[in-house]
């Protein structure tokens, strides 16, 4: 049946087939309910001819409503239901006229109808053609919901992988400024061995960052390993004042997180626990699995939150608003994420997400 929809029930996947089942089995029950009738009210087997006829006329007419049903369907209700009314009404006129001649000439030919007994049937038919309109038109709103309904989901799973992507690809500009400061004044200073080093360390770094897609995601393990490369590169800038511990359960390292998670927390430590400090700072990267759920913890031993740092204390920076955002479309409100003063001092970035260990598309979680 007309219209189209992207992903309909499996008996409308073909629209023309299913009409034809719909239109033929129809009119084969109501001729089945017709000559029952008829035979149960001792009306003889003489009924069956007029029932047979009047069966193919209704199965002929409404074969011409679908056609001009098909092309006032998409018009404004006013005129849907004022044109379908204008197409029923001459409709069950005829179908009357019809039945009442073919019962007179087959069934009862002592009868001659004239005039106005011709139409002695259309509160009948009109009866039945309204109520094959109405599934008519019920079917094809309910595929043409389904339609606008699909092309919704659409339109949002486009806009959340947008909108991943966008967030997915966000890699601070700053941290790229200071490498290739970093590795350009290498350069000047002829230290190309460390140079080599660290231009190859960040090509790794942005292959892995460039690498998934935007909905996707990859183990902890792997996630780590990108990690482990952006603090290499950063220490190389740092020296000994970079200080980096990790703490991860075996476990742990099988679960799925989404790609690059984890390094706006990295590079958030590194700017407010490392830089303003002469000695630096250590940063800890923990893991653990706990109930169903991955718990991970970025501490550092830095002065703690201050007033003086509103964007880090409550998170309106764009690393950790990023990471705020990624969390709420992939898990909704099944993710937790939270930055606190450690009890020894420092900061603990906490984020709780659901265990998984497959690789399912961040999409199909979100929904």
């Amino acid at each position: 049946m007309e219209p189209d929809a992207d992903r309909t029930p499996s008996f409308f996947s073909d629209k023309e087939r299913a009409f034809w089942l719909l239109q033929c089995g129809g009119w084969a029950a109501y001729f089945v309910v017709r000559t029952l009738g008829g035979l149960a009210n001792s009306m003889g087997l003489s009924f069956v001819i007029p029932t047979a006829i009047v069966t193919l006329t209704g199965f002929s007419i409404t074969l011409l409503l679908s056609a001009g049903f098909r092309r006032i369907i998409r018009m404004k209700p006013v005129y849907v239901w004022s044109l379908t009314l204008l197409l029923l009404i001459p409709s069950a006129a005829l179908f009357s006229i019809l039945e009442v001649w073919a019962h007179s000439r087959f069934y009862n030919p002592t009868y001659q109808p004239e005039g106005l007994q011709f139409f002695g049937a259309i509160l009948l038919d009109i009866s039945v053609l309204g109520a094959w309109s109405g599934l008519y038109y019920g079917i094809n709103f309910y595929l043409l919901l389904s339609r606008q309904t699909e092309r919704m989901l659409t339109v949002a799973a486009q806009a959340s992988e947008a909108s991943l992507a966008m967030l997915r690809y966000q890699v601070n500009p700053h941290f790229l400024f200071n490498t290739l400061n970093s590795i350009s004044t290498l350069v000047l200073l002829k230290e190309n061995e460390r140079a080599n080093a660290m231009l190859s360390r960040l090509s790794s770094f942005l292959r892995y960052s460039l690498a998934e897609e935007p909905g996707s995601q990859v183990t902890l393990a792997q996630e780590l390993e990108a990690l482990k490369l952006y603090f290499d590169i950063e220490r190389m800038r740092f020296e000994d004042r970079l200080q980096t511990n990790f703490s991860i359960e075996e476990e742990a390292q099988h679960a799925c997180v989404p790609s690059m998670i984890l390094q706006p927390l990295a590079e958030n430590a590194i700017k407010y626990a490392v830089t303003p400090q002469e000695e630096g700072a250590e940063i800890t990267v923990s893991a653990r699995v706990s109930q169903g759920r991955l718990l991970i913890h970025v501490t550092d031993t830095g002065p703690g939150l201050k007033a003086d740092k509103p964007a880090f204390v409550d998170g309106a920076g764009v690393g950790l608003k990023n990471i705020r955002d990624r969390l709420a479309q992939a898990y909704g409100e099944q993710s937790r994420f939270s930055i606190a003063d450690g009890q020894d001092g420092g900061v603990v970035a906490a984020i709780e997400i659901p265990y998984q260990t497959k690789l399912p598309d961040l999409k199909e979680a979100a929904e």
